[in-house]
């Protein structure tokens, strides 16, 4: 299977400190890969620097292959942090505009919509939707470029048990709709029910990746990577 992105020892320095110190991730085509770490290890940083929105420090990153430019933005959609949406406009309208700024026909508005399942929601105001809906409604921002890559930053963070049910479902149908996620978590049980692969961030690091075993524990995995990391650093 192909990898649709690699990051080669890719770091970042905010003046005298490292917050991601050479991490090689390997995203395979057609999969959702979970980029797990405690609050704190450089997760969201990682995912800003694919998603353009910080300049790497150092090492680099590959795109299907080939060297990450500013052209590899029209195949990666991102939902970091909050989505940013106009409270005063509908779903339908918060779309229009971004389909505006990227030059896109209305027709992806309600494929995007579609997708996401607002269909039905498309001309209430964003400002009456639930934290799901409008966590749904920033995927939809996302999906307007119909992307290779989609990039999720802790995605259900402050969800209830059924938002978090109905984004883990959604979640997984990208993949067999060509679409390859990417998508930071310190939501263990979460992760282990969506994702193929998972890479474990601490430190700045990556301390380990692979496919993930179902039959393990996930969470046993997680904790004795985090604190053998934490040994690592305290022996320094």
């Amino acid at each position: 299977m192909t990898h649709v992105l690699q990051t080669d020892r890719v770091s970042k320095r905010f003046g005298r400190a490292t917050v991601v110190d050479e991490v090689s991730l390997a995203v395979r085509e057609g999969t959702v890969y979970g980029l797990l770490g405690p609050n704190g290890a450089g997760k969201t940083t990682v995912l800003k620097m694919i998603a353009g929105l910080l300049r790497p420090t150092g090492g680099r990153i590959l795109f299907g292959g080939e060297p990450w430019s500013r052209k590899s933005l029209a195949q990666i959609g991102a939902l970091i942090e909050a989505p940013a949406l106009y409270g005063n406009l509908t779903a339908r309208e918060n779309l229009k505009v971004h389909t505006l700024m990227l030059g896109l026909p209305d027709s992806r508005i309600d494929e995007a919509l579609e997708t996401v399942g607002l269909a039905g929601a498309g001309r209430k105001r964003a400002s009456q939707f639930s934290l799901g809906m409008k966590q749904r409604l920033g995927i939809a921002i996302a999906l307007l470029k119909r992307p290779r890559l989609l990039i999720l930053d802790e995605p259900t963070n402050g969800l209830d048990p059924v938002g978090i049910q109905d984004l883990r479902e959604l979640i997984r149908s990208f993949p067999a709709q060509g679409i390859t996620v990417l998508l930071s978590s310190h939501a263990l049980n979460e992760v282990g029910q969506i994702v193929d692969d998972i890479g474990i961030i601490s430190g700045g690091r990556l301390r380990h990746q692979g496919r993930l075993d179902r039959s393990a524990d996930l969470e046993a995995l997680f904790m004795e990577v985090v604190r053998a990391s934490g040994r690592e650093a305290g022996a320094r």
